[in-house]
């Protein structure tokens, strides 16, 4: 069963509580040394706490006190303090300082067996989140934090290909990691440890992105005082990576297929032809099959960077990934407000049901704020501006519950598909038609 503490003095709640949560492994602590002797034996993950403890029962202080004790100890405690009728403003201090929850007396032994039960659900969620992150060795890509199904599968595709020198384009909308996905390539390649150098085509004025990428002689233009290396020159040996290569100028893909045909380049106004070996890594947001129609990209270059493409699915898609990425950002920003430990409740089911328009980019940058302006231990989902989010939350846990969702989902969808074909539904289900009768019959799908 699971551990339960219960600091409580009064002797009538204490049997009340105990014969209320007989599901649990409940400890009885009836002041504060006795609960922290207790918590340290037990390691009890919730732990519900009166804040009138003796020897002054009238005072919060000793149960703030403990609140404060128990959270050194084991930060990831979820402490539910209980308060007097009159006593809301000590409650809310004690958020403040950690508390996971507050209820007020009379208790209500199944509204509070409600609460602690999430808080137990928010525990476990948690301490897997944070076992996922401690696995991320068994992720072969530098940088990146997923656990999705789409994610393990990009990682084994990447697994392949990086060892090759193959021409590699990387799809994705803005923020899903295109440059991580490119870095991650180059550091299981035999180049790495040699340069990586990376360019934005879309942050460079067009007339001096071919500049940047081939470089120049010496009196070549107006201001061109020295030789200077291109950005193609200074990354032979290495990878080459032209981020958002949809906004190079027209004119320049022209000077860019000759290169990646032949692997030799001519600085501006020179007339020498360099060999450069360097493993080119292409990304874009753009539709490039589109631009091409469009005549605003070569065909002949779209092959020639596209040997391989990989498309990075967005954060919407990468299901679970959200969270587990809100956890790393966490603790990458921790630094900056130290006594913030961890998300509410309601902040990771925001998280998990946003959309993320922004991608892994506006998840960073919303934690990253959110870190800072925290008012408690436990970021909320009002500091990551994600209240609307919960109202679009599937907050079920339970797996009956998830299980039959999904089996109405199911038999919903095949039936459209089948067009109420009882027969054609049976088989698409790989199931009888009997026991497709049943599931019909259970879930009163006529």
């Amino acid at each position: 069963m699971k551990p339960l503490l219960i600091i409580e003095d009064d002797l009538g709640l204490q049997s009340q509580l105990k014969w209320c949560f007989e599901d649990y492994q409940v400890e009885i602590a009836g002041d504060r040394e006795s609960g922290i002797a207790a918590l340290k034996r037990i390691k009890s993950p919730v732990v519900t706490l009166d804040l009138g403890l003796p020897p002054d029962p009238t005072n919060a202080s000793e149960g703030m006190q403990a609140l404060k004790e128990i959270l050194a100890i084991a930060p990831d405690t979820k402490v539910i303090v209980v308060t007097g009728n009159e006593d809301r403003a000590n409650a809310l201090e004690a958020i403040t300082f950690g508390a996971y929850d507050f209820y007020q007396k009379p208790i209500d032994s199944d509204v509070l067996k409600v609460i602690i039960d999430r808080a137990y659900q928010l525990h476990e969620i948690e301490a897997e989140n944070k076992t996922l992150l401690t696995q991320q060795s068994h992720v072969p890509l530098k940088g990146v934090i997923a656990n999705s199904p789409e994610m393990m599968a990009l990682c084994k595709i990447i697994e392949k290909i990086s060892p090759t020198n193959v021409t590699t384009l990387i799809l994705g909308e803005s923020g899903t990691g295109k440059e991580v996905i490119a870095r991650a390539i180059h550091d299981l390649s035999d180049r790495k440890g040699k340069s990586f150098i990376a360019i934005n085509c879309a942050s460079i004025p067009d007339n001096l992105l071919e500049s940047e990428l081939f470089g120049f002689e010496k009196g070549a233009f107006t201001g061109a005082v020295k030789k200077t290396l291109g950005k193609i020159e200074i990354a032979n040996g290495g990878t080459l990576f032209l981020d958002e290569i949809g906004d190079m100028p027209i004119a320049l893909q022209a000077k860019l297929l000759r290169f990646l045909q032949e692997r030799i380049i001519e600085r501006i106004g020179g007339r020498e032809e360099i060999p450069v070996d360097v493993r080119v890594l292409c990304a874009t947001h753009q539709h490039l099959d589109q631009m091409i129609q469009e005549g605003g990209f070569r065909e002949d270059l779209y092959y020639r960077v596209s040997e391989i493409v990989i498309n990075i699915p967005a954060l919407r898609e990468r299901m679970g990934d959200a969270v587990l990425l809100a956890w790393s950002f966490l603790e990458k920003f921790r630094s900056v407000k130290s006594n913030v430990k961890g998300f509410t409740n309601d902040a990771l089911l925001a998280i998990e049901g946003y959309s993320w328009p922004g991608n892994v980019r506006e998840l960073e940058n919303r934690i990253r704020r959110a870190t800072i302006l925290a008012e408690g231990s436990l970021i909320t989902a009002q500091e990551l501006q994600l209240e609307e989010a919960l109202d679009e939350v599937d907050a079920t846990f339970a797996l009956r519950e998830v299980r039959e969702r999904a089996e109405v989902n199911a038999v919903l969808r095949v039936l459209s598909h089948a067009e109420g074909n009882i027969s054609r539904a049976a088989e698409l289900l790989e199931v009888s038609r009997p026991t497709l009768y049943d599931l019909m019959n259970k879930y009163n799908l006529k």
